[in-house]
């Protein structure tokens, strides 16, 4: 089964609610994107946010210019219907994560919850990042989250890395700067703990 494949199935059988990542909203997220003073119409894109609620909070908030990224079309279709109307505003875009989605220097936030921790192979995490790299503008900022340290070693069914924040900001490479770390707990919808690592690092080059 291909890693698309591999998604769209678990958007076909379980509801978006019910995965062990979901979170009604993503508070740490949303704090650092109102700290970053961004414009409404700069370019917001949430890479692997198929299901998530962030493209409603960011609506909410106004910004004009979102796009919205996932391997699995499954996942785009959840949050397009549960959307409606306000889906004709928001860019949808199927695609794996370490190809090019975005135009060069396009991106004025890059965000991105639990997919970097699934390139457990050196070379797939080498291409996301050349891609991230290619897509934010300088002055741009990136947020990355992972599990943490402590955090699960598999999710899924599959494996991933954990990391440090710092780890994080480190894995992008010279050109990026650590602005601000944080670690969360996350309980899952069944009530489990979760370590996850957040890093807001911003493109110097």
């Amino acid at each position: 089964m291909s890693t698309r494949e591999h998604w769209d199935e678990v958007y076909r059988s379980r509801s978006p609610d019910s995965v062990s990542w979901y979170r009604p909203r993503l508070e740490q997220s949303l704090a650092w994107i109102d700290r970053c003073g961004l414009d409404p119409c700069a370019h917001v894109v949430d890479v692997g946010g198929g299901a998530s609620t962030l493209v409603d909070d960011l609506l909410a908030r106004g910004f004009q210019r979102i796009s919205v990224a996932d391997i699995a079309a499954e996942a785009l279709a959840h949050t397009r219907a549960r959307l409606g109307d306000a889906a004709r505003s928001v860019q949808w875009v199927v695609g794996d994560a370490t190809t090019a989605l975005f135009d060069e220097d396009s991106v004025d936030l890059w965000h991105d919850r639990a997919v970097f921790h699934f390139l457990t192979e050196p070379a797939l995490r080498d291409t996301y990042i050349e891609a991230l790299r290619r897509s934010v503008r300088r002055g741009g900022f990136v947020i990355i989250a992972t599990f943490g340290p402590s955090g699960p070693e598999r999710c899924s069914g599959l494996p991933v890395t954990r990391y440090a924040s710092s780890d994080i900001a480190a894995a992008l490479g010279a050109g990026f700067e650590l602005v601000e770390q944080a670690d969360e707990e996350h309980t899952t919808p069944w009530g489990a703990a979760q370590s996850f690592a957040y890093a807001l690092c911003r493109s110097s080059e």
